[in-house]
């Protein structure tokens, strides 16, 4: 196993290249925050879009439908209950705006879903806390070199007087 610098994970490493490793790991993460907003992003566009789409089909059955089905229906409520043909007409139409109604009515609601999601204000928070907490961050203390150094010699002392 090995360090993301290439240099054996027990070893001693030096402060260039702590450093360089925490500098490719910093870079990592923020590459993969910026990633995840995108996909969230993406996420909101596909919802935006879904909304958008249902309004736009709500507004062409409100259109295209209206002479279509006016005439279509009003005859045959006409046929069927013998009723004024200018009711007929207007029953016909109510029954295509309450059909548009309901598409405008699912169009709202995939708005207000999209309008709630906050993906990337959720990704940007979490960039700035994990920036926070390394501003924050406080090296170990490491004992001064002249104390590794001693420390070394007494180890090879132990271990020449053990042999």
């Amino acid at each position: 196993m090995s360090a993301p610098d290439g240099s054996p994970v027990g070893a001693e490493r030096s402060v260039g290249q702590l450093f360089a490793s925490a500098t490719t790991e910093m870079s990592a993460l923020v590459h993969d925050e910026i990633a995840l907003a995108k996909a969230q992003l993406k996420h909101d566009v596909k919802r935006g879009a879904t909304s958008g789409g249902a309004f736009m089909v709500a507004g062409a059955v409100l259109v295209f439908s209206l002479p279509m089905l006016n005439f279509a229906l009003a005859y045959g409520i006409r046929t069927w209950s013998g009723w004024n043909l200018a009711v007929c007409f207007l029953l016909s139409f109510a029954a295509n705006v309450l059909v548009a109604g309901l598409l405008a009515l699912i169009g709202v609601v995939f708005a207000k879903k999209a309008k709630k999601s906050k993906g990337p204000q959720k990704v940007a928070a979490s960039m700035k806390e994990t920036a926070g907490v390394l501003q924050k961050a406080k090296p170990h203390p490491r004992p001064a070199l002249e104390d590794r150094v001693s420390g070394t010699k007494a180890v090879e002392a132990v271990t020449r007087s053990s042999s």
